[in-house]
């Protein structure tokens, strides 16, 4: 006998026996009815049905047994037809041709009842006759759909097997569970007992059936096909990281299912793993945006429509036989958002297809904890080490043309980005070449570096202010000791993975890889102006706390908003500056009532998330000596700004203006430097308040502008100018 061709082939056939049924049926009540009982079916006659049941689809052998309408052996033929297609079907398999009817009852756990179930509705979205005969068998025209009466009518030879047969159309059963068919209530009679309620195939049942591959219309906007192309072999990873996450898929395909939680910071490769795993057990893989799919949490109707969303993606998976990887379920995160969550968790415990779900670091502790109260197996996917790194920018800039003498060892240094994030910038930084130079234009370091920022964490935003450097080594005065040691903090971020990685003292350290810096000094003494130094030298962005921000009378509220601060700064490739350090990294007291208990615990919490954070902190503060003892012990390089002394000042009055700036040539440098002691913020202030005095004046800055602006900075500071008047009188005699 020969096998199915196809898949469409092996439907026909089936539809056959829905013919037969229908015949019988047919038969059957014409000769049980009375003979004045002329308007059965209501407008459809007699001719018209048999006109209807002359032509079936395809062209079945048991056509004979029907000639003249008469009744003969249906048991029978049906039992021929049974034997028929199950010897094609098993010469197809053999054959290797995929018959899309049996994978789905296969898939599903559907018996040959609910098959039949199934193919009595899918008829009338193959041939419309079937409606006109579904009317007919019901007697009445306006019912096209099978109901569940009409299918139990089909299907059962008595009334016994026919109750029987109630148990698949209720809740729970397959059909119904996996949305395969839909159980609707008569428009004509609403709460109508189940017997009375239509049948109606689902559309993507119906359109993979007939065998399309498109992903149901529903989950269009919101999800992806993947045909993974390369095993982890092919991945960037260490050798024991392959084997631990070969090792966790397996376990986790044994142990019922149970998602894998691959939990990283974004962008690390938690997507590109869960290809990975997928190619090599042959595998597709469904990529599903939760954050696209989530609804409304305001509307009540949200964890209904969610909870059908989740069923729908988990059918997709087995009607493609493929794995399914949740993205992005922080979206889920929140007390709005726990009955989604919830009705995620409870599907997941179901599933019968496997899955990943990638967790971001930081934002998603509970969902976290959550999946890991099931008994999922949570692997962590951490960032790429410097090498890695390295190796992957060279893989994402082979093709480009790049300027000589580029460092890409030292820009995966600097910016601890993903795979993801680094083929991100590469390609912006082509972009910026273009529009620099046009087509074909050599990238440079320069759109390299502003690649990499605009591509690093930007939501710490939200809770510091970004700060522009803009000042360069020659723009600061200070002693050479101090200058080498700021030259010294830029060096110890540039040559940290050599030192850490490849000399092997990260191994040595459980905590404090990152790199914090104390400024202690009076105001004014260019503590601010060397953190954006040093930023610049790094072409890594400064972000200033505003205390005001941070601060919370409320008890626990100080840490939260520090834990967001610290949590946001380990992605942002950013250097974190806190002014007025001392407000929150002063000294432990003596507990003497609750309110220093509740202090001394805010410190603790500080102490403890410095010495967790990898990134770069640079504390300044005006009072050194308010700052806690044990702070200072965890700190990498304290600087002490002192005031300039008479040759700093000069330096500084020298170079505070501007080129375009007009200036007296009798300006006395050396007089200002020798008898006003003024910090270098002070001198910007004078300097500035002159440029103004003289724009109102003649244009040019002349020595009394100066020492004009030099008495108002005086009496803003509260000190005394005790030689202006004779300063004055003398220029008003020239």
């Amino acid at each position: 006998m020969q096998p199915f061709a196809q898949s469409s082939e092996h439907l026909l056939a089936e539809l056959e026996r829905v013919d037969l049924l229908i015949r019988s049926r047919v038969a059957y009540l014409r000769r049980v009815q009375s003979e004045d009982e002329h308007f059965r079916g209501l407008y459809i006659s007699e001719q018209e049905v048999d006109a209807l049941l002359a032509r079936p689809l395809g062209a079945p052998h048991w056509m004979k047994a029907f000639e003249g309408g008469g009744l003969a052996d249906v048991d029978g033929a049906l039992r021929a037809l049974d034997d028929a297609i199950a010897h094609r079907c098993a010469a197809a398999v053999a054959a290797g041709v995929d018959l899309r009817l049996a994978r789905l009852a296969r898939s599903f756990g559907l018996d040959r009842f609910d098959v039949d179930v199934l193919l009595v509705c899918l008829a009338g979205e193959i041939d419309l006759r079937y409606e006109k005969l579904y009317a007919y068998l019901q007697d009445d025209v306006t019912k096209k759909r099978p109901s569940v009466d009409l299918a139990l009518h089909l299907l059962t030879a008595s009334a016994d097997s026919a109750l029987k047969a109630r148990c698949h159309f209720m809740a729970g059963a397959p059909l119904f569970d996996q949305r395969i068919v839909h159980l609707l209530e008569d428009p004509a009679q609403p709460n109508s007992p189940m017997l009375a309620r239509v049948l109606k195939p689902d559309e993507r049942i119906v359109e993979f059936l007939l065998g399309s591959d498109a992903i149901d219309a529903r989950l269009r906007d919101a999800m992806q096909i993947v045909a993974p192309t390369q095993g982890l072999d092919a991945l960037m990873l260490d050798d024991d990281t392959r084997r631990a996450f070969r090792q966790a898929w397996p376990q986790a395909d044994a142990a019922g299912l149970l998602p894998l939680l691959l939990h990283g910071p974004a962008g690390a490769g938690k997507r590109s793993i869960a290809q990975a795993l997928c190619h090599e057990r042959g595998l597709p893989l469904l990529v599903v945006d939760v954050a696209a799919f989530a609804p409304e949490a305001e509307s009540a109707a949200a964890p209904g429509r969610w909870a059908a969303t989740v069923a729908l993606v988990e059918r997709e998976a087995r009607l493609r036989g493929a794995a399914v990887h949740w993205r992005g379920i922080d979206a889920l995160a929140g007390e709005a958002r726990r009955a989604e969550h919830v009705a995620l968790l409870r599907a997941l415990d179901d599933a019968q297809t496997p899955c990943f779900v990638a967790a971001a670091a930081g934002d998603t502790l509970d969902a976290t904890q959550s999946f890991t109260r099931r008994g999922a197996i949570v692997m962590r996917v951490p960032l790429p080490t410097h090498l890695q790194r390295a190796s992957s920018w060279a893989a994402a800039l082979s093709d480009t043309a790049l300027e000589p003498r580029i460092d890409l060892a030292s820009l995966a240094t600097r910016f601890k980005l993903s795979f993801g994030k680094i083929e991100q910038s590469a390609a912006t930084a082509r972009r910026l070449a273009q529009v620099r130079g046009g087509t074909g234009a050599v990238v440079t370091m320069r759109e390299l570096q502003d690649a990499c920022r605009m591509h690093s964490n930007q939501r710490l935003a939200s809770l510091a202010r970004k700060t522009s450097p803009h000042y360069q080594w020659s723009d600061i005065v200070l002693p050479t000791d101090r200058v080498t040691q700021l030259r010294e903090i830029c060096n110890h971020v540039k040559y940290r993975d050599r030192v850490y990685a490849d000399w092997g003292f990260g191994r040595k350290l459980a905590l404090g890889k990152g790199l914090a810096v104390l400024f202690a000094g009076p105001s004014g003494t260019g503590k601010t102006m060397a953190a954006g130094i040093i930023a610049a030298e790094l072409a890594l962005d400064l972000y200033k706390i505003d205390l005001s921000t941070v601060i919370s009378k409320y008890i626990g509220e100080t840490e939260k908003n520090l834990s967001r601060i610290f949590d946001e700064a380990e992605t942002s490739n950013a250097i974190l500056f806190f002014d007025e350090a001392d407000a929150l990294f002063g000294k432990r007291s003596e507990v003497r009532d609750s309110h220093d208990r509740y202090a001394n615990i805010e410190v603790g919490y500080l102490l403890q998330r410095m010495e967790e954070y990898e990134g770069i902190a640079i504390l300044a503060t005006n009072f050194r000596k308010n700052m806690d003892d044990a702070f200072v012990r965890r700190l990498h390089f304290t600087i002490e700004f002192s005031l300039p002394n008479h040759d700093d000042r000069r330096r500084i009055w020298e170079g505070i203006w501007p080129n375009d700036t007009p200036r007296d040539a009798a300006l006395d440098l050396e007089l200002l430097a020798q008898r006003y002691e003024m910090t270098g913020g002070n001198i910007k202030n004078v300097a500035l308040a002159a440029a103004f005095l003289a724009a109102d004046d003649d244009q040019v800055v002349r020595m009394h502008h100066v020492m004009q602006a030099t008495l108002r900075e005086y009496q803003k500071t509260g000190k005394l100018m005790t030689d202006y008047e004779e300063f004055a009188d003398g220029a008003a005699r020239r």
